[in-house]
């Protein structure tokens, strides 16, 4: 089986944007449930439900891997799941690496996903001495001493980065300079990379803020709302004390940008 350092997937190669590339994993996460149902086609709409987009759009990125379905009988389920697949380079063997055996480290080795879509979790490797030997999700925990030795023998061309912050930039370039051209980071951290190699940063503290935004709106439209309401009724103007200051800033965002976009969110 081919490994990720003889092959790399030619979705830039085609001109398919980024946007249409972040999508994929979508489709084919919706394509793969309906495939375990084994149902045989599937509409535009259908799908595009399933993922979370519009059919216009997914129409459009479909338009990119050359796949435009059939009139009045939709997309062949098992087709697409394979011509992403392939488009994505999960027809291929992944080896991957994941450096910080934490909880967090220790959380992603114990993921039944990864073989289920491709890639195989290669080594796992921590800085600490006493970690050295110790079994986590049925391989040996192996000391970062070893890093480089490991990506060559391997192959490995994806890392995955579960360290405290601190030690991620240098684990980065430890990973970069032995061959690893992907990384997956889940520390804390902007990673500095040269070019040609790819980060993808997952924050889950940044996902929570931007859930409380939305939340602390909501929680300001509906006060705004109820205060709306009161005075209807009984007449008489609102305090302006009602509407939180959740709702205000809410009120304000939304008067300075009528298209109704969220403002950014910057993480403290």
């Amino acid at each position: 089986m081919a490994t990720g350092r003889t092959h790399r997937p030619a979705t830039r190669s085609r001109g398919i944007p980024e946007a249409t590339v972040a999508r994929l994993p979508l489709y084919l996460r919706a394509l793969t449930a309906l495939s375990e149902r084994s149902v045989p086609t599937v509409s535009s709409e259908e799908l595009a439900a399933a993922a979370g987009v519009n059919s216009a759009k997914l129409r459009k990125d479909f338009s990119y891997l050359g796949s435009y379905g059939t009139r009045g009988v939709g997309y062949d389920v098992e087709y697409l799941v394979y011509q992403i697949s392939r488009e994505l380079g999960l027809t291929q063997d992944w080896p991957v690496v994941i450096v910080g055996i934490g909880n967090l480290g220790a959380a992603l080795a114990n993921y039944g996903g990864f073989s289920a879509r491709g890639f195989r979790v290669a080594a796992l490797i921590d800085a600490d001495p006493a970690m050295a030997g110790k079994p986590v999700a049925g391989m040996s925990v192996q000391h970062t001493d070893d890093l480089e030795k490991i990506i060559e023998e391997n192959g490995v061309s994806i890392g995955v980065i579960a360290t405290p912050a601190g030690a991620a930039q240098q684990v980065s370039e430890r990973l970069i300079a032995a061959g690893v051209t992907s990384i997956l980071n889940f520390a804390p951290t902007v990673l500095s990379v040269p070019d040609g190699v790819d980060v993808r940063k997952v924050d889950l503290s940044i996902e929570l803020q931007i859930l409380a935004f939305h939340e602390q709106r909501k929680a300001g439209e509906e006060a705004a709302a109820a205060a709306a309401g009161g005075s209807s009724v009984g007449g008489a103007a609102p305090a302006a004390a009602v509407v939180p200051p959740a709702g205000r800033a809410a009120a304000e965002a939304r008067k300075g940008n009528p298209e109704g976009d969220h403002p950014a969110v910057m993480p403290a």
